[in-house]
């Protein structure tokens, strides 16, 4: 018998650990997270706790990775060499968009980063903006994946993840925005946001989508999917903490956005929240 690449052996132990450390911790990566995030941010803007603490650049790239953790082990084994291409593809463009607006004020209008979020870019934008980029495009991806299902046509989940995309930045923005992470120099008509903001998100979200569309296996997503409870969790995160950063400002119809995410996510019979027993055709309990 010929033995497996010890790389593939290691490879898939590795998998195997991840997948148990998010399993097992859950509520504390999907709920609490965010929900001391939202503290910690909130008591630093009205002066409660030191902005070096409250905005430290660190802590919040690696809480947001820590809140990716469901992603990240959701999409480890899909990723091949088609997948891994696509991702820096979308790792560069990611840069190289938010460069170009930064300096030229296209797509997004002229805008500029009020808080380091970490090293910067050529002293223009942050090094680490895919790790807070990718999750909304991929879990826009995953949740048009679970509400077409398998025989959706591609032309459908392109439509339908980049529909979510958008709404999802309507939630972001603003709450963005009141924390000052950044900001737009002439303010805008959708809570400081203009509109320009959308028709560039439209433009480079359209884009991004495609190559996350043509990068990955449809039918290998679904199959994750099914057997991966977790996979989508950082859509809870992101639903709670943004969601609440709204409600505190006032921003109203974000805040909307969000609960009524967060209310379908609860009440659907195919998704499972956060292991609370809701929904979701995966697994609910790990053998030891």
């Amino acid at each position: 018998m010929t033995p497996r690449p010890r790389n593939r052996i290691d490879r898939r132990r590795l998998e195997a650990r991840l997948d148990r450390l998010i399993f097992d911790n859950r509520i504390t990566i999907a709920i609490t997270f965010p929900l001391v995030g939202v503290l910690l941010l909130v008591s630093g803007q009205v002066g409660l706790l030191p902005e070096w603490l409250a905005f430290n650049p660190y802590l919040m790239v690696a809480a947001v990775t820590v809140m990716a953790l469901p992603l990240i082990g959701g999409l480890v084994p899909l990723v091949d060499r088609r997948v891994a291409a696509g991702l820096v593809v979308l790792v560069v463009f990611t840069w190289a968009i938010e460069l170009t607006g930064v300096h030229t004020g296209y797509p997004y209008g002229e805008f500029q980063y009020e808080r380091p979020l970490g090293p910067m870019l050529l002293d223009s934008i942050p090094l680490f903006l895919p790790v807070f980029y990718f999750p909304i495009l991929l879990n826009s991806y995953l949740l048009a994946t679970l509400f077409l299902g398998r025989r959706s046509s591609l032309w459908h989940q392109y439509l339908l993840t980049l529909t979510i995309v958008i709404t999802m930045d309507l939630v972001l923005d603003p709450g963005a925005v009141a924390l000052e992470f950044w900001g737009w120099t002439d303010g805008g008509s959708y809570y400081d946001v203009p509109v320009q903001n959308y028709v560039g998100w439209l433009l480079s979200g359209s884009a991004a989508v495609f190559v996350l569309t043509v990068s990955l296996d449809h039918d290998a997503v679904v199959d994750r999917l099914e057997e991966c409870d977790y996979f989508l969790d950082d859509l809870i995160s992101f639903g709670i903490f943004w969601g609440l950063v709204n409600a505190y400002f006032l921003n109203l119809v974000p805040f909307a956005i969000a609960v009524v995410l967060l209310a379908t996510l609860f009440r659907v019979d195919w998704f499972d929240f956060a292991g609370l027993g809701t929904g979701g055709p995966g697994r609910h309990s790990r053998e030891g």
